[in-house]
């Protein structure tokens, strides 16, 4: 008895600093998070075949998780978003509102209905060349944003509008007849760019832009993904295109939706991981899923202050 009284006065003496390490770091760990019940915040994706995930996997992938306001029950980026923000311990409620081929033009004169209504946050996405007629002239896209950014702020003055600024498409830099025909890969998402500028300086109801385009750049010149599918893609990278060398790859709008995450929410995309389930499910390796993580956080960071 007297020993043992004796053990437990000789271990309350031990001073903190002399604790197991596992217990300091276990001190460090974060707290876990207390249950919430706050509503989820909305975010809406207006766009077209580029926010659709067409000619991939991507577009019907969780198509369940999301609401496609059009009826078609897509999934695409809106869907990997809704998985991204999941996995980080964020609530949205994911809705979208697209059309193959369509402008932002479009979506105002004949989609309104569906999407002038409250929302937390939106993504307005434009033809991959603003203009049919007259491609890359941003003219119609600054018009056709700022009106539709206009109408969200009437219904939300809170709400936070971004533009995603698209990618060089490759049939038009190494096939005849296109006016970035024999440019450099990075050159057409650079004008893109450019025009999505132009329509936030042009709007003050413009929040920001969301840079993919300046994503696929930075795949190309770190040679995480082929710049050129015309001759065969080297061994190690990946094509960010689909068959036709317009619309993206499975890893293409993976890396897309990365930096919308990044971006909306302001999460690193390297925390998802190696095993990000999206990219399991689709058939991205580890590896390749850290390396286009990478991008997108190289890319949101050169830009954020």
């Amino acid at each position: 008895m007297i020993r043992s009284l004796r053990l437990f006065l000789a271990l309350l003496a031990i001073p903190v600093s002399s604790a197991p390490a596992i217990a300091q770091v276990a001190a460090r760990a974060p707290a876990p998070a207390a249950p919430t019940t706050a509503a989820p915040r909305t975010i809406l994706f207006v766009g077209n075949s580029f926010t659709q995930g067409a000619h991939s996997a991507v577009r019907n992938y969780r198509a369940g998780s999301v609401t496609d306001l059009t009826g078609r029950g897509y999934g695409g980026v809106p869907a990997l978003f809704k998985l991204f923000a999941e996995q980080a311990g964020l609530s949205y409620a994911v809705s979208s509102v697209t059309q193959g081929g369509s402008t932002l033009g479009l979506h105002l004169a004949e989609r309104r209905p569906l999407w002038d209504r409250r929302w937390d946050v939106v993504v307005l996405q434009d033809f991959s060349t603003f203009s049919r007629e007259r491609p890359g002239d941003p003219a119609s896209h600054v018009r056709d944003a700022g009106a539709i950014a206009a109408l969200l702020k009437r219904a939300n003055p809170r709400a936070r509008i971004e533009l995603l600024a698209t990618w060089s498409r490759a049939d038009l830099i190494y096939r005849p007849g296109s006016r970035w025909t024999g440019t450099s890969i990075d050159r057409m998402a650079i004008d893109l760019r450019r025009g999505n500028d132009a329509a936030r300086r042009a709007s003050r109801d413009i929040d920001g832009v969301i840079p993919v385009g300046q994503a696929w750049n930075r795949a190309f010149a770190t040679r995480v993904a082929d710049p050129n599918p015309y001759d065969g893609i080297a061994f190690g990278q990946l094509n960010l295109w689909s068959y036709d060398h317009y619309h993206a790859s499975i890893a293409g709008y993976y890396l897309e939706a990365l930096v919308v995450f990044g971006k909306v929410t302001g999460v690193d995309p390297r925390r998802l991981g190696e095993r990000e389930r999206a990219a399991d499910d689709l058939g991205l390796s580890g590896p390749q899923a850290k390396a286009l993580q990478q991008v997108a956080w190289e890319t949101l960071s050169a830009e954020w202050p």
